[in-house]
């Protein structure tokens, strides 16, 4: 199983604007991609803006996948102007 892991930071003006976009839009993109496992919006305890985006796929391939068919990079495109701060990715195995 592989974890994908993206980091960014939002201000707290559009936080709300954030959830809603990611449940609305990219969750039931991710959902539907091969070898996706789950998709989840991870947000601080803090109130520091530090959300994370975790997603969960059946194997390294399903995750190369998905980033390589570009879909990645349209769903970041749907909440750039909501970022503060470039997004960083990483992926796990677990």
């Amino acid at each position: 199983m592989v974890i994908r892991l993206t980091q960014f930071k939002v201000s707290a003006n559009d936080t709300d604007e954030l959830k809603e976009i990611y449940s609305r839009e990219v969750v039931p993109e991710v959902k539907k991609q091969q070898g996706n496992i789950n998709a989840m919006l991870l947000e601080p305890l803090d109130g520091s803006g530090e959300f994370v985006s975790l997603t969960t796929w059946e194997n390294k391939a399903d995750a190369e996948g998905y980033e390589s068919s570009g879909k990645y990079r349209e769903l970041v495109a749907k909440l750039n102007g909501i970022f503060d701060g470039k997004p960083v990715l990483k992926s796990y195995n677990t």
